[in-house]
């Protein structure tokens, strides 16, 4: 059974332009600087594929920005296991689907935080969390980079939590779609 979040569908068909990869948990342990090597190298790679009306610079840069910030809290807040990036570009639509497994726990408060940034306006809410961060400059988990993918970037997102087939955790899928211009 799924419990989903937001904008859980892919719009891309199978004549889109497709990237997959896997980062593998073991040999390597998996940290941030993977985010940044991985988000770019996926960033460079669809920038090519770009139709013509598409600025190439400025969709290297936003594809790149959202993969960061999706990796990142993949990364960050893993429980075992590898990572599954699933991207594709279709016209001016990129799209990615990125999976990895979480702790229930983790799962609980990461839906009760998408709760609240689904209900509310996204621009409002990011310049509340921006003013709580810097009274608090130890908070964490606030949802900033979620926040400003949605406020500033228009990205649709979305979140399918899997408890069935899963031990000891809850797979999640994450899906972004971004418009480029």
């Amino acid at each position: 059974m799924a419990e989903d979040f937001g904008h859980t569908h892919s719009s891309n068909g199978g004549d889109a332009t497709r990237f997959c990869l896997t980062l593998m948990a073991e040999p390597l342990e998996l940290s941030w600087h993977h985010c940044g090597v991985t988000s770019d190298f996926i960033g460079e790679y669809f920038s090519r594929a770009c139709p013509g009306e598409v600025d190439p610079v400025d969709a290297r840069h936003s594809i790149s920005y959202m993969i960061n910030e999706i990796l990142e809290n993949a990364v960050k807040f893993r429980y075992g296991g590898d990572i599954a990036i699933d991207s594709s570009l279709q016209g001016e639509t990129f799209e990615i689907q990125i999976i990895n497994k979480i702790d229930k726990e983790t799962a609980s408060r990461f839906q009760e935080l998408l709760r609240e940034l689904l209900e509310r306006e996204p621009g409002e809410l990011l310049l509340e969390k921006i003013e709580e961060n810097a009274l608090n400059p130890d908070s964490t988990g606030s949802g900033l980079g979620l926040l400003t993918l949605m406020s500033d970037y228009e990205a649709k997102l979305g979140w399918s939590f899997h408890r069935e087939h899963v031990s000891e955790g809850v797979k999640l899928t994450t899906f972004a779609s971004l418009r480029l211009s």
